[in-house]
């Protein structure tokens, strides 16, 4: 019984002194507390698959993940930068979220040491990554980060790049230091939401249906004065119109008063004694038209011979053909 105990005891030893590297961790090893060796499971020369070593508990094996993780960061209010002075509704909720991984094998050990575990390492990183973001926001106005226009591509546009913008400056801002101090790279951070938070949202909506009734009020007084505008061109048109219709209209009585002239005057000078006679009878019409005028006179006076012995009228050349 006892050698049995020995070889068993034996073989668990020597089950203990074996160990494999993962290709998604790395593994770092500690004997008597004191590290010696980091592999890295993405490398197959001197990393991932099986290595021998000292039994448990003489030699410690930490696996840690290598591959991308993500922790979100808790929902936080922050201050705007208000240029007028004034701090209604200049709040808003701000939550992100963080991409991060131990940045190589030679920082490993420095993240081990400064922070142990990836829950360590999301409770260092969320609080400053949350202050430094409180600092970026606080440069902002709140209508940089807010969109307060349905609808609007220019200002949904604005809005996206100074977002991007914001996250860039976060990741560059803490990206060495957090590198050099833990041993993590961090990959990306993204704002995931940006609204305002509960006890101002009421006074948003107030400021939205304001700058709406502002804008209809625009949009009103820009279609009465198109109007307007369009009214006068209208009457501008219709005067030039008349003015040109009137021109014309004196221009074609001129041309016909001096063609019926011509054409007088041509037949005149043809027969002139019956263009007398007409012109007499004219003259008679005028005086004798007038129902309150009595005229007694001798049907021997020359007016009334010429009534029964009229001119004859000549006979023009082209009647004769």
């Amino acid at each position: 019984f006892r050698y049995s105990s020995l070889i068993v005891i034996a073989l668990v030893l020597v089950r203990w002194s074996f160990y494999t590297v993962d290709a998604a961790e790395f593994a770092y090893v500690t004997v008597l507390g004191e590290p010696t060796a980091t592999y890295d499971g993405a490398t197959s020369d001197s990393g991932a698959g099986l290595h021998v070593g000292w039994p448990w508990p003489i030699q410690i094996v930490q696996r840690l993940d290598r591959r991308l993780q993500q922790f979100d960061l808790p929902a936080t209010e922050l201050l705007t930068h208000d240029p007028e002075g004034k701090t209604i509704d200049k709040m808003i909720l701000v939550e992100a979220y963080v991409l991060w991984r131990i940045a190589d094998r030679d920082a490993v050990d420095r993240f081990v040491k400064r922070l142990g575990s990836p829950e360590r390492a999301r409770s260092i990183l969320g609080p400053r990554i949350n202050g430094q973001l409180g600092a970026a926001v606080a440069q902002l106005r709140m209508d940089d980060l807010v969109s307060v226009d349905p609808g609007g591509q220019p200002d949904a546009t604005r809005v996206d790049d100074t977002v991007s913008r914001l996250q860039a400056r976060l990741l560059d801002g803490l990206q060495m230091r957090v590198r050099d101090e833990y041993g993590i790279e961090l990959v990306d951070i993204r704002l995931r939401r940006i609204t305002y938070p509960a006890q101002v949202r009421e006074e948003i909506f107030k400021r939205i249906r304001s700058e709406r009734s502002k804008k209809v009020t625009e949009y009103q007084s820009e279609g009465d004065r198109q109007a307007r505008n369009i009214e006068s061109e209208a009457e501008e048109k219709v005067r030039d119109l008349l003015a040109q219709a009137r021109f014309q209209e004196e221009k074609l009585k001129g041309e016909a008063e001096t063609e019926a002239l011509r054409i007088r005057n041509q037949a005149q000078s043809e027969d002139p004694e019956f263009y007398a006679f007409l012109k007499q009878m004219e003259q008679m019409m005028s005086i004798l038209g007038d129902n309150k005028t009595m005229l007694l006179l001798s049907t021997h006076r020359p007016m009334f011979e010429r009534l029964f012995q009229p001119p004859r009228p000549q006979v023009l050349p082209m009647e004769k053909k």
